[in-house]
């Protein structure tokens, strides 16, 4: 997780950032900070570990890591896993350098993607596949329209259709599933599909935010096992949620007020849902629960050497907060 220190509007490179003139909103570091505490303090009583990137004041986006790139593959011996770099956004291009900082001094190899790419919130897996999700890259601006405002805010997506043939190297072997995305209030796959449950066979899919041939590939490859979001519960980023196992249970931690039908699907399914407040981050930044968590798999999958445990501990949220 990202140190909340410095969490503010600076680029406002996403519908949710700002207002309906287009100005951009003013967080309320206190009530985010609390929110932002509270959900990491909820992810150690489920039997998470929590490490904190630092803060950088001119990096407010920090605080979103899922953007940072994507460990590969996700579980087994350390020395196999690779932290691939994500190609920020340009206003968020400065991250790069805290992550790869950051992932070697944990003690893995890095590498980097070269097409527009961000992270494990476009690249994750659900069942047999990996789903690759990309969107039209537009550059960020203001254009007029009839009607009030005389303007509009165009925002596009963030990982670009051409990050496929590096990740098909990167996943040689695994079917990745390529899904458009087509709302920009949805602009990362993290913020449409949520996949959940022992082998995460389940499918929380928001189908309006994808195009319809990507709806099509979802239908036929997960079946009775895709879960179609409503609109209300997509509009708090229910997709936007991060699944732990805890003693032998299934743990869903899902944003605040998503309706009690939604919990009972995921209940039926084995998992039980933990329901997180962290609507300061939604609201303001465009980003929830699985926004702020890069996963990085099984504790006792990291590398334990001398170097890499001891950075491990000085960033442990036990450390740094107590």
């Amino acid at each position: 997780m990202g140190d909340p220190r410095y969490f503010s509007v600076r680029g406002g490179a996403n519908p949710h950032t700002r207002n309906v003139v287009g100005i951009k909103k003013t967080v309320d570091a206190t009530r985010a900070r609390q929110q932002w505490h509270s959900m990491a303090q909820a992810l150690l009583e489920y039997g998470a570990e929590v490490l904190v990137v630092e803060p950088h004041e001119n990096l407010s986006g920090l605080v979103y890591p899922a953007n940072a790139g994507f460990l590969y593959p996700l579980e087994g011996a350390p020395d196999r896993k690779t932290f691939h770099l994500a190609n920020l956004l340009p206003t968020r291009a400065p991250e790069r350098e805290v992550y790869r900082i950051f992932m070697r001094s944990l003690g893995f190899a890095t590498s980097d993607i070269q097409a527009r790419f961000e992270g494990e919130a476009d690249f994750f897996p659900a069942g047999d596949y990996m789903l690759f999700t990309h969107g039209r890259i537009e550059q960020q601006r203001f254009v007029p329209r009839l009607g009030f405002p005389p303007w509009k805010r165009i925002y596009g997506f963030r990982s670009d259709a051409r990050a496929l043939d590096e990740l098909s190297k990167i996943a040689a072997g695994r079917t990745i599933l390529p899904l458009e995305l087509t709302l920009e209030a949805h602009y990362h796959g993290d913020t449409v599909l949520c996949s959940f449950g022992r082998r995460r066979e389940f499918l929380l899919a928001y189908l309006e935010g994808l195009a319809p041939r990507s709806r099509a590939v979802l239908r036929i490859a997960f079946g009775q096992n895709l879960l179609p979001l409503p609109d209300p519960d997509a509009a708090l980023y229910a997709a936007n949620s991060f699944q732990i196992e805890h003693d032998g249970r299934l743990c869903l931690f899902m944003p605040k007020g998503v309706s009690a039908d939604l919990c009972r699907q995921i209940e039926e399914r084995g998992v039980e849902p933990i329901l997180i407040d962290v609507s300061e981050f939604l609201a303001k930044g465009g980003g929830s629960i699985k926004c702020m968590i890069l996963d990085l798999g099984p504790s006792a999958e990291l590398p334990a050497s001398p170097a890499a445990s001891s950075f491990r501990a000085t960033r442990s949220y036990r450390t740094l907060f107590g």
